[in-house]
């Protein structure tokens, strides 16, 4: 199989660190992409110990000058970059009359605007290997979410964003598809936990027992899916979303 240069950001922790790890157990090598490079660190080293190859990347993905300054040192230290996991992410939830401006656009600004910038920076690369992955995070919130205007409106977004890369993009060999987790345990989860009063235990516990399969969802859970997304065999996949959530959604 050819090693591919994989981008997974938000790679630090949680699901991209998961995602990221997955990937170069697959045979990529992967740069591991988050706002604060030393936070990358234990991500980079879990995929070396393992025998992989991984590069740390700071990055701020809702800004112009630093995502093609990322995506062109990625190009020359690992090579041309064809399998991208946009999965930064951020959240600032509020009720819509308590929700700030800058709670919006901040949720915008990491989701949408950072998907739309870190996929245009790497298509160009796709196009000429004419090959080409590109995974987007959205989420079970896309469906709406008390408290979550934004967060939801973005996670909507992540959807139409990847049908339309899946119209223009498929003549080239690329394929874009989406993976709209459900309740993931991360530090995500446990802040809005802890922000709600509760344990994360309990937390967790709520949330299984109205998930058919009766548990919460691990990071591993969606980096499956991305795998599966980013492999050479899911060629004839494009313009989907999966929803990975434990059970059926609408």
């Amino acid at each position: 199989m050819t090693q591919r240069i994989a981008i997974v950001t938000g790679a630090a922790r949680g699901i991209g660190a998961a995602v990221a790890q997955r990937l170069a157990a697959d045979g990529n090598a992967v740069a591991v992409l988050d706002l604060d490079e030393a936070a990358c660190a234990n991500t980079v080293a879990a995929i070396e110990a393992a025998g992989g190859t991984a590069l740390a990347v700071g990055a701020d993905v809702s800004n112009e000058e630093s995502v093609q300054a990322a995506v062109d040192r990625i190009a020359a230290e690992l090579g041309a970059p064809t399998i991208l996991v946009n999965n930064a992410g951020i959240l600032r939830d509020n009720l819509l009359f308590k929700m700030s401006v800058d709670d919006w656009d901040a949720v915008m600004g990491v989701h949408l605007r950072g998907a739309f910038l870190m996929s245009r920076a790497v298509q160009k690369y796709m196009v000429e290997a004419k090959y080409g992955r590109i995974v987007n995070l959205s989420s079970t919130s896309a469906l709406g979410n008390r408290g979550q205007a934004n967060y939801a409106a973005a996670k909507a977004g992540m959807q139409g964003f990847t049908k339309t890369l899946a119209f223009e993009l498929g003549k080239f060999g690329v394929t874009a598809n989406a993976i709209a987790p459900g309740f993931i345990a991360t530090e995500m989860t446990a802040a809005t936990a802890e922000r709600v009063g509760a344990t994360f235990e309990d937390f967790k516990a709520v949330a299984a027992s109205q998930i058919p399969v009766q548990r919460v969802g691990e990071p591993d859970d969606i980096a499956h899916t991305a795998s599966f997304f980013a492999s050479e065999g899911a060629g004839f996949v494009s313009g989907q979303v999966i929803y990975v959530a434990g059970g059926p959604r609408d």
